[in-house]
């Protein structure tokens, strides 16, 4: 994914200047190309068998986690009937777009950050940069939905259902993916990404490179989409915790004085399973903000100081925001109960038994 560059973009940038930089020593004895014999090819950067084998089982690790991990969250909810929620949905559909990073992104840029070169052709250059920041958007995106939608539920959960439908929650789940794919695809495949630096474009064409230009305009503007939308989330999280803990104590306040009826016993179990919801939610929301924020500073830095990031910091940005994708459905097991007996459920196996999908998730919970 990517905010101004998409990854793999600003990696051929750099690799592509730092190709000029050892074309122009007639005196190199030796250099690789990405492809030998072929004229125009890119310079490929050498690096020893052993300093690959971190970085790959890394990437690996990360990749593995995104496209294994995602795939239990969304069977999780659609198979268990008690996670058919409006959020539960959103949460899903966030799951969808992280799987999609780890199958469509992650292993093609591994391969790129390893080998330093791009060996998969312009055209599936173009469409992995286009998936690769929409991707990222969609995911913010559905972030922003989420926040939403708890700071819907925090006044009230009783009377959540009727204020958050599962038809607003399926449009939110349209809005995030049909924008992003729409604003990305539009950019790069009108070309209106590179107005203004053709000669930047044509100097870093090259076989084997993978270099898609984003103007200082277009990432100035994508940097106030990001900043603003997370914004947004932060502040309605902030306030969704603020009114949870308001109502947390209007609720013991009230069991303290009548403890023997049932339906405020309920509300409290009510409150609680939504409180636990909401922190699961939030801590994904900070996740995300503390895997994307150092590449989106970078990217908006490169942009208007001439890339001057080192390689090996950028590989770090870009892996920490890919690593977000692989991070979540961990964080679901982690902190959130429901999530982590459904998940234990399809990996026992005994979600392949009869009537599985209406066990109780809810029974030592609440």
């Amino acid at each position: 994914m990517s905010l101004s560059f998409p990854p793999t973009a600003e990696a051929g940038i750099q690799q592509a200047s730092l190709s000029r930089t050892m074309s122009s020593n007639l005196s190199q004895p030796a250099l690789l190309l990405c492809y030998e014999n072929v004229a125009g090819s890119c310079i490929k950067t050498p690096y020893s068998a052993g300093s690959q084998v971190g970085p790959c089982v890394g990437f690996g690790s990360g990749t593995g986690l995104a496209v294994f991990g995602n795939p239990l969250v969304i069977i999780s909810v659609l198979h268990f009937r008690q996670l058919h929620s409006p959020a539960n949905f959103l949460v899903t559909s966030l799951a969808c777009t992280d799987f999609l990073v780890g199958v469509t992104v992650m292993p093609f840029s591994m391969v790129r950050s390893v080998e330093s070169c791009w060996y998969f052709g312009a055209t599936f250059c173009t469409l992995h940069s286009c998936c690769d920041a929409a991707f990222c958007y969609s995911s913010l995106f559905h972030l922003c939905f989420i926040s939403v939608d708890r700071y819907t539920v925090a006044p009230g959960p009783l009377a959540y259902p009727i204020k958050f439908t599962v038809s607003l929650s399926g449009i939110c789940i349209g809005v995030s993916w049909i924008l992003p794919m729409m604003y990305f695809g539009a950019m790069l495949y009108t070309g209106v990404n590179d107005n203004g630096m053709e000669s930047l474009v044509s100097a870093l064409n090259c076989v084997g490179g993978c270099q898609i230009v984003v103007n200082r305009d277009w990432v100035l503007i994508d940097f106030l989409l990001f900043f603003i939308l997370t914004l947004i989330m932060v502040i309605l999280h902030s306030k969704t915790f603020l009114v949870a803990k308001q109502q947390a104590v209007k609720i013991e306040s009230t069991l303290g004085t009548s403890s023997e009826l049932s339906s405020e016993s309920y509300k409290a179990r009510v409150a609680k399973r939504e409180r636990k919801a909401a922190k699961t939610l939030g801590v994904t929301a900070v996740a995300f903000i503390i895997c994307w924020l150092p590449y989106t500073v970078d990217a908006l830095i490169d942009a208007f100081m001439g890339f001057i990031t080192p390689t090996y910091i950028y590989e770090i940005c870009c892996w920490g925001a890919y690593y977000n994708s692989a991070i979540n459905p961990v964080i679901y097991a982690l902190f959130y109960p429901l999530f982590r007996k459904a998940i234990n459920l399809i990996l026992s196996g005994k979600v392949l038994k009869d009537s599985s999908s209406t066990m109780s998730l809810f029974l030592q919970e609440v």
